[in-house]
């Protein structure tokens, strides 16, 4: 009796074809489901995680009532943060508050001044600015919130009930 025979069957039966795919088959299920995986992230060993707290500037906002968004900013204590198109979570809102616009006003002497905007009142597009909190991994390069690191310049979105709105980062402290 012949171990294989000259179709390439294992005792006449069974192709070797088919043994081949069967055992790597269960090979992938003893490996998926019995061999123990690393947890967590080679990247993410060493990385400590503190609090942060975020400046905020917020120029030329189109908002028929300020006073209200601010109030609501307040009341929350919280809004929904995105980084470069990659969604956050909750942050704290620490602090907000309404910048006067000014507008450059010549003077006698030929000098500029800022002056408070006599138009203010008139106008539906404010200036804020924002301090928010939060906790950030703490890498060499900096700050990251998410998957993505949060530096002077970098463009943040906030979200909420009722507003979406972009920002820009001018200031990062890590306590």
């Amino acid at each position: 009796m012949r171990i294989l025979d000259s179709q390439g069957r294992l005792f006449g039966k069974i192709s070797v074809l088919d043994l081949g795919a069967a055992l790597v088959i269960l090979m992938v299920i003893v490996g998926i489901f019995f061999v123990p995986g690393t947890t967590g992230s080679v990247a993410q060993v060493n990385v400590t995680t503190k609090p942060v707290e975020v400046d905020l500037i917020v120029r030329g906002l189109s908002v028929r009532d300020p006073q209200g968004l601010l109030q609501q900013f307040r009341d929350r204590g919280k809004t929904n943060i995105i980084i470069r198109n990659q969604p956050y979570g909750e942050v704290d809102v620490i602090k907000i508050e309404q910048q006067q616009r000014t507008l450059a006003v010549t003077q006698p002497d030929g000098t500029l001044k800022a002056m408070p905007d006599p138009r203010q009142e008139e106008s539906f597009s404010t200036n804020l600015f924002m301090t928010l909190g939060g906790k950030a991994q703490i890498t060499n390069d900096g700050p990251v919130l998410g998957n993505s690191k949060l530096k002077i310049g970098t463009p943040v979105e906030l979200e909420g009930p009722t507003y979406n709105f972009n920002a820009s980062v001018i200031d990062v402290r890590i306590k």
